[in-house]
């Protein structure tokens, strides 16, 4: 499966639709973002169970401003609509096959059981 262009119209709801996004933040002025386009790229001819979409910055600020990108490329990743991995700078491919294999891998109920966990925890006031 090949690359597809994310905006603002559509980035919602890709993530909602399927089950494993990958989403690189790029520009085209960004050197490692050039760098990192290619390996990207060759992982999603390699995974079809997995949609690859990019996210130009420069024609898409106020979704990049929402998704909190203060550096390109920044990959992340939603498995089940969930941001399970955001890290910025450009990754090898051996990298890159890692972190895939590691969200396909991710035991989803663990992750909505400690997302919970940490939102339960955030309401509780400290002891005086």
């Amino acid at each position: 499966m090949a690359t597809t262009d994310l905006t603002a119209t559509d980035f919602e709801q890709t993530i909602k639709d399927n089950d494993i996004v990958l989403v690189d933040f790029w520009a085209s002025w960004c050197g490692p973002c050039r760098q990192f386009a290619p390996v990207f790229e060759a992982a999603s001819a390699q995974h079809e169970d997995v949609v690859f979409g990019k996210v130009d910055t420069e024609a898409e600020q106020a979704l990049a401003g929402a998704a909190q990108i203060t550096s390109i490329p920044t990959l992340m990743a939603f498995r089940e609509g969930i941001l399970v991995f955001a890290q910025p700078g450009a990754l090898p491919a051996q990298a890159l096959e890692q972190v895939i294999e590691g969200v396909k891998g991710l035991d989803m109920d663990e992750v909505r059981k400690d997302i919970e966990a940490q939102q339960a925890g955030q309401g509780e006031q400290p002891q005086a």
